[in-house]
């Protein structure tokens, strides 16, 4: 039953990630064309791909934690024994569950504060947009918890055929 969760969670911020990358390069693209074209260009598109890139940077952190894409400095597990490794794997991954869990809190109250503010284009209420933080941060805890084990265990991430981790995190 937790598997099928997981792979649901993996597949849906997969074709979310999707999704608003898609429609942010449609909304750039359409105003670059409208631009050039006929000098006019859209109002609310920078704003509204600006702030699908926060969400998208959000959403997407927390997959790239489970496939080991963030840059990490690991040559320090390496280099001592197996217990000390996995003590010091554990050590890294409660730190991260503390700090996920302690920035959704305050970027829930962040988001909170900014109820009343809107966007100056669109009109919209900034704590939409800043919504993708408590939003990002769980969903980083809850990748975080699903690799735990083997990440402390051996120091292996979850596998993916369409990501090279190593290639991401090196550019």
């Amino acid at each position: 039953m937790l598997d099928r969760i997981e792979r649901i969670l993996v597949a849906g911020n997969r074709w979310l990630l999707i999704l608003l990358l898609l429609a942010m390069a449609c909304i750039v693209f359409a105003n670059v064309v409208l631009r050039y074209t006929t000098g006019d260009s859209i109002v609310w598109a920078e704003e509204v791909a600006r702030h699908m890139m926060i969400w998208v940077t959000f959403l997407g952190a927390g997959l790239v934690l489970r496939f080991g894409g963030h840059v990490a400095i690991d040559n320090l597990h390496r280099s001592v024994s197996t217990r000390k490794a996995q003590a010091m794997r554990g050590f890294v991954v409660l730190i991260l569950a503390i700090f996920f869990a302690v920035m959704t809190v305050t970027s829930s109250q962040y988001v909170y504060a900014t109820r009343f503010q809107t966007t100056a284009a669109t009109d919209i209420p900034i704590s939409y947009i800043y919504g993708a933080m408590p939003v990002g941060f769980v969903l980083m805890l809850i990748h975080l918890l699903f690799i735990a084990r083997g990440y402390i265990t051996a120091g292996s991430f979850a596998e993916s055929d369409e990501m090279d981790a190593d290639a991401a995190a090196s550019i």
